[in-house]
């Protein structure tokens, strides 16, 4: 499959990029710094350079011909969102590029708290963390909520990912997954298994046009 990866140099995307090369895909790595993309040459890997993920023409150059899209953007602070956010607008402009070109199927991580609590979540959760998440970062799970209901409008085969928090650990492929909801007592969960989840998403018609809650 030729796969395009958006947000290629985060901790997610990097993941991505690996295992589809590790899995024989073809990958075109979207980047707006190619020196900051740790991932070794391969004759599978393109790495296109792209500094507005928000002008289409010079999206419709790296997904059209394509099999799937993957996304790991998303800001890096609440700040950066509250200033400037990419997720939403950007993947307003995907979304349109792909269904111009005829690509549909597409994944795209955001995160736990966009969702509603799990039935049975704990008081404290239910009462202190949650609230106190989407009150600290509110202007970045607002932008991500604005990336899904982008995604929810196209005519693509979307999947959105929402893991809770993100540790640097290796893939496990033995998370949790829930269809339309978070993950009861879902805490934290590995970078490399978001990007697993991802990955299979594309082909996963279970998942196809659905929310996907992960973790450990």
């Amino acid at each position: 499959m030729k796969i395009t990866v958006f947000g290629a140099t985060g901790g997610v995307g990097r993941e991505v990029v690996r295992q589809a090369l590790d899995a024989g895909h073809e990958v075109t790595a979207v980047v707006r710094d190619p020196a900051r993309l740790p991932v070794p040459a391969h004759e599978r890997l393109h790495v296109a350079t792209v500094s507005d993920v928000t002008d289409e023409e010079a999206l419709l150059s790296v997904v059209i011909g394509r099999d799937a899209v993957v996304s790991a953007l998303g800001a890096a602070s609440n700040k950066q969102a509250k200033e400037t956010p990419i997720a939403g607008p950007a993947l307003e402009a995907i979304t349109s590029v792909m269904d111009r070109a005829g690509v549909r199927p597409l994944s795209a991580v955001s995160a736990a708290p966009v969702g509603r609590l799990p039935d049975g979540e704990g008081v404290f959760t239910r009462a202190v963390v949650y609230p106190l998440l989407r009150r600290l970062l509110r202007d970045l799970y607002a932008d991500l909520a604005d990336m899904e209901a982008a995604m929810g409008a196209s005519g693509t085969r979307w999947t959105v990912v929402r893991p809770p928090m993100l540790r640097n650990k290796p893939r496990t492929g033995t998370y949790r997954r829930s269809i339309d909801g978070n993950v009861p007592g879902g805490r934290v969960i590995a970078r490399a298994d978001v990007a697993d989840a991802l990955l299979v998403s594309l082909t996963d018609p279970a998942t196809a046009c659905h929310t996907l809650g992960v973790a450990s």
